[in-house]
């Protein structure tokens, strides 16, 4: 018998506790539940390196959220499983389908949301379910992404659908507009994307401060937006990165910086 490995991530430990337990109760399904964002990143990995990789990952849409109030703070994704802040559930999703794009993802909700829904599809979830559905139901879920399918609720199929038609059309719009930058203009916007300051992105392209500005106006301009923030907003759903920062050495006084 093919055995399905199932990770439940919720800080709800009664409700993890018991759908886990139900899950369990399965003949071909193995149970593993997590607490945080943080913990189930740990989890995937030992699993993967242990060379038992989950298959199915089941996941609270409004996971960290209870912990972040406490704190008066907002999940927020933490890229290398840390300890050190809190990882909502459709970070999560994106973090898991960047970093084990094998194992499929379900989001768990408390209620019907058209737009959260399919940012959730957008981030890389197979599902999005009812906390208060059937077992039956989750079980053909389960089976269902396994087999390449996507699942939703019938009565959030139309918003969805609306959702993602109007991010397409303004990933294109968005796309357009980047289209029509310079190449050295569309480089000061990926500096800007990495959150680089005029000074910063001058000494990095070996240009004046002057003439960073004027870059930056230009970039501005012909997206049509007013501001570094909105710009980078545009660039991100045009599919524009940042620059990579994390290669970079430059030397100083003898010492590497």
């Amino acid at each position: 018998m093919v055995r399905i490995r199932v990770l439940v991530v919720d800080d709800h430990r009664i409700f993890a506790e018991s759908l886990a337990a139900a899950l369990a109760a399965e003949p071909d399904v193995d149970v593993a539940a997590a607490g945080s964002g943080p913990a189930a990143l740990r989890c995937l990995d030992r699993a993967a390196a242990e060379g038992r990789r989950f298959d199915v990952m089941l996941v609270d849409a409004d996971l960290g959220t209870a912990a972040a109030a406490q704190l008066g703070m907002r999940a927020v994704a933490v890229p290398d499983g840390g300890d050190n802040g809190l990882v909502d559930g459709i970070s999560l999703v994106v973090g898991v389908r960047s970093g084990q794009p094998s194992v499929r993802t379900v989001v768990l909700a408390e209620k019907d949301d058209s737009r959260r829904a399919a940012l959730a599809l957008q981030a890389g979830a197979s599902g999005w379910v009812a906390k208060d559905c059937s077992l039956q139901r989750l079980l053909a879920v389960i089976r269902g992404v396994l087999r390449d399918e996507t699942h939703l609720p019938p009565a959030l199929l139309t918003g969805v659908l609306r959702e993602l038609t109007a991010a397409r059309k303004h990933r294109t719009e968005s796309e357009r507009l980047v289209e029509s930058l310079t190449p050295r203009e569309r480089e000061v916007l990926r500096c800007m994307v990495a959150g680089l300051g005029r000074k910063a992105v001058a000494e990095r392209l070996f240009l004046s401060p002057h003439t960073v500005r004027t870059h930056m106006q230009n970039v501005l301009g012909k997206l049509g937006v007013h501001s570094t923030l909105a710009a980078v907003a545009l660039a991100r759903r045009a599919g524009v990165g940042p620059v990579d920062l994390a290669g970079d050495v430059v030397e100083r006084g003898g010492q590497l910086a």
